[in-house]
């Protein structure tokens, strides 16, 4: 199986080089949206902890990302110091895990690789350009030894653990960050992937289920979220324009208005998924998308520039939101079609 899809080397992790829509180039990046996305950084510089993280493995890989979507990186950008921070914490995190697992469950492992590769490159210093990439290796690792013979994920790392597509895509969005990157990715595994995807699809709605039934599934299995992110995954595998991508554009296009303007379970995460399913199905599907999602997220936003419910320490809804609202900037590899 040759995918072509998974070419890009390390050395495009640059944010002028990966940059293919300024300010100036995207229009649909309105004066309230960038406006949206100062104060939802700004809201969470203000919650950091003096470690330099968010809280969490996930919420701090996500502002990490959140910031990176933006152009700003660690040495680079007026809140260069704050994600210096950040990077060291979450490069101890993985320097002190001796298996190479991250977090406290596949999800945040997942995300943790995927802000790893994406900061791999970015660092001004050699000695800790390679600590990022022994990280992303050791975590490429807990991946492929962890993959079901059915093809997925679940919470734990083990092949055991049973699997379900929420976690699979997140799981594999760090596997195909790390491969575009030039980390040795056997074409087995994502075969593995795309088996799994295709046994979670339903073949009446072109929905995905939430797990693989052996049948068509019910509504309640499928899901947004599930949807949107099998579309995605299925895309950066190699499947853009096959009928698995096009069925679950056709359930996400079905459902608008209303799955944007009035919400449903998982809002954040699925719309995160979304918007880069359509970012990959091309012009016209993203032209009608975003400029719907990014009008309700500016409506979403709280007076104190946050998305959804976090206290006194970050949600991961409110770097999701960023990370949607900066979809022209394109300032991520993995983001970019």
């Amino acid at each position: 199986m040759c995918l072509t899809a998974f070419s890009l080397l390390a050395t495009c992790h640059l944010p002028l080089a990966t940059s293919s829509a300024l300010a100036n180039d995207a229009p649909e990046l309105t004066d309230q949206a960038s406006e949206a996305i100062e104060k939802g950084l700004k809201h969470l510089l203000k919650r950091q902890r003096d470690d330099g993280s968010w809280g969490s493995v996930a919420v701090t890989s996500l502002s990490l990302m959140a910031f990176m979507s933006k152009g700003e990186f660690p040495g680079v950008g007026p809140n260069s110091a704050a994600l210096e921070k950040a990077k060291d914490w979450l490069l101890k995190t993985a320097k002190d895990s001796p298996d190479g697992y991250l977090g406290g469950s596949m999800y945040e492992h997942g995300l943790a690789t995927l802000a790893l590769t994406e900061l791999w490159g970015m660092t001004w210093d050699k000695e800790e350009d390679d600590d990022i990439q022994k990280a992303i290796e050791a975590a490429v690792d807990v991946i492929l030894r962890s993959q079901t013979d059915g093809g997925g994920w679940r919470y734990e790392p083990t092949p055991s653990g049973g699997q379900d597509t929420s976690v699979t895509v997140m799981v594999f969005i760090g596997l195909a960050s790390a491969r575009q990157a030039g980390i040795v990715v056997p074409n087995e595994t994502i075969a593995k992937v795309l088996k799994y995807l295709h046994s979670a699809v339903s073949k009446e709605t072109g929905g995905f289920n939430y797990v693989p039934s052996g049948r068509s599934g019910s509504l309640q299995n499928q899901s947004v979220a599930c949807t949107g992110g099998g579309a995605y995954a299925a895309q950066l595998a190699g499947e853009r324009g096959t009928e698995i991508v096009l069925g679950a554009l056709r359930f996400l296009e079905e459902r608008t208005p209303a799955i944007i303007d009035n919400g449903f379970g998982s809002y954040y995460y699925g719309h995160y998924y979304a918007i880069q399913a359509m970012v990959q199905a091309g012009d016209n599907y993203y032209a009608k998308w975003y400029p719907r999602i990014r009008d309700a997220l500016v409506r979403r936003q709280g007076t104190e520039g946050g998305w959804g419910k976090g206290g006194e320490d970050a949600s991961y809804q409110t770097p999701m939101a960023i990370i949607i609202l900066s979809t022209p900037h394109r300032y991520i590899p993995i983001y970019q079609r």
